[in-house]
């Protein structure tokens, strides 16, 4: 999935307030599509699980399922799952960094007793 940077385009003056927005409107294709493919499996799954909870999940073989909102709510879904997606990535580099530095302390404390 690759954020779209024209979903508010027709809303100019919350584009001017907006210098988040305004910046994701200014990259190129190419740099979104990459900052959206860095997001691991894992994250992928948390964050459509933590969707799915919010919109509703019933089995779709047994239900014609269709979700109606508006323009706000939608992009208030949106910009839920952005953060997430923001915040488990950060997590996820820091369980990384705390392996790599339990993995050093153990090295060295290996070495320490030899």
């Amino acid at each position: 999935m690759v954020f779209n940077p024209d979903f508010l385009s027709d809303n100019a003056q919350e584009a001017e307030v907006n210098p988040l927005l305004t910046y994701l409107q200014h990259q190129s294709p190419e740099v979104l599509a990459r900052v959206a493919k860095s997001a691991s499996p894992e994250i992928k799954q948390i964050i459509s699980q933590n969707v799915q909870g919010l919109v509703g999940m019933l089995p779709s073989e047994n239900f014609n399922i269709q979700v109606t909102t508006d323009r706000d709510n939608l992009a208030g879904l949106l910009a839920s799952a952005m953060m997430t997606g923001y915040f488990l990535r950060q997590m996820e580099q820091r369980m990384q960094l705390d392996e790599s530095l339990t993995g050093s302390a153990a090295l060295t404390q290996d070495n320490s007793e030899e």
